[in-house]
């Protein structure tokens, strides 16, 4: 095997989630509960996308720990009961959006190097994400990769949602890659999962996110700590 190219996942594996998307979370539902004047309603949608606002427990595999934006609102918006769902959906969206792309928390300093040692090994590298594309690339530009990358897309960029294969396989499509030349990172299920479903070379798991080693360790051909142990990762394959 000889990987060519990295597909990495944005939330948890590039960004902090806990610390970008809990504050871009809170925001959206302390909106949603002034809105509707319901009170205790912000706590109550946090549980029900599977994060205790008490404990800070995130569920590895609820909504809020990898399902898409739009999804999210959804759920809230069916949850508030109100008449415009529409309309709060997308005052709920954009309060999201809006947080998440002015305070992006990268997992650690240098990633900007990071990709740069890659880049210059000849590797393809793009950014997969759940997140919208908006966000994705406002993201990207913060963090100073936007140069380094070859591809990048969000749920809405019109390669489907994880787990399906669709955004490896436009990573592939971009960069002239077969899928098993890919090595796919995240820190959730959906990732890997999406890994498979491509058939790509290689499904790593990163223990900056939502999924703790034992869930990743069943489903990942590796787990690492963090992104910048690629490096030694790719030195001993």
């Amino acid at each position: 095997m000889r990987i060519k190219g990295i597909l990495f996942d944005k939330d948890g594996t590039l960004v902090d989630f806990f610390g970008t998307w809990v504050p871009a979370y809170r925001a959206a539902v302390d909106l949603a509960e002034q809105a509707t004047g319901i009170p205790g309603l912000a706590d109550r949608l946090l549980r029900l996308g599977g994060y205790d606002p008490v404990t800070g427990a995130l569920d590895p595999e609820s909504l809020l720990a990898g399902g898409t934006t739009s999804d999210i609102c959804d759920l809230w918006t069916r949850e508030a009961g109100v008449a415009d769902a529409d309309a709060l959906g997308q005052r709920l969206h954009d309060a999201m959006d809006d947080y998440a792309s002015r305070f992006p928390v990268p997992v650690g300093e240098g990633l900007d190097a990071l990709f740069l040692r890659l880049g210059a090994r000849g590797l393809a590298l793009g950014i997969a994400t759940m997140d919208s594309e908006i966000v994705a690339r406002a993201t990207a530009s913060t963090l100073a990769l936007t140069d380094k990358l070859d591809f990048l897309c969000g749920y809405n960029s019109g390669h489907g949602a994880k787990p399906s294969p669709g955004m490896v396989m436009g990573f592939c499509a971009a960069t002239g890659l077969a899928p098993r030349d890919v090595l796919v990172i995240g820190d959730t299920d959906r990732d890997m999962k999406m890994a498979r479903a491509a058939g790509a070379g290689l499904a790593v798991g990163v223990l900056t996110g939502a999924t703790p080693r034992a869930g990743l360790a069943v489903i990942a051909d590796r787990v690492i700590d963090d992104v910048f142990g690629l490096e030694a990762l790719l030195d001993g394959m």
